[in-house]
């Protein structure tokens, strides 16, 4: 039986093996978690940070990414919900592969937040 996962496939003269598995993490060829860091920080340096991480600033400095996911401290009641106000740390997971660099003041037109690289999965095997 001929088709998607049963073997070679023939699309414009070329052979291609639909099911050929490659090593991969799974997550993308770049993912890297981060953390912001502030004593309780509001909803709007958060959204300044996360807004400079998108956009991107200097290239080869600070490319922009793609943030596939957000999780907190959870502030003064635990948990992992940001707490604007409260939460201390969150960790934000970005795909991509240009550059981040961890900085201090860390976000657009705010102050106070640090950001570091805490993981780095790079899918280049």
């Amino acid at each position: 039986m001929a088709g998607i996962g049963f073997g070679a496939v023939t699309i414009d003269g070329n052979s291609i093996d639909n099911y050929k598995t490659e090593v991969s993490n799974g997550l993308g060829p770049r993912t890297r978690i981060i953390s912001l860091s502030k004593t309780n920080m509001t909803q709007a340096e958060l959204d300044a940070a996360i807004l400079y991480l998108t956009a991107g600033d200097v290239a080869g400095t600070n490319d922009a990414h793609t943030v596939a996911g957000v999780t907190s401290d959870g502030g003064d009641s635990a948990g992992t919900a940001f707490v604007s106000g409260e939460s201390d740390i969150v960790y934000v997971a970005l795909q991509g592969t240009g550059a981040f660099t961890a900085a201090s003041n860390f976000g657009t037109g705010t102050t106070g937040v640090t950001s570091a690289l805490v993981a780095d999965f790079d899918n280049n095997f």
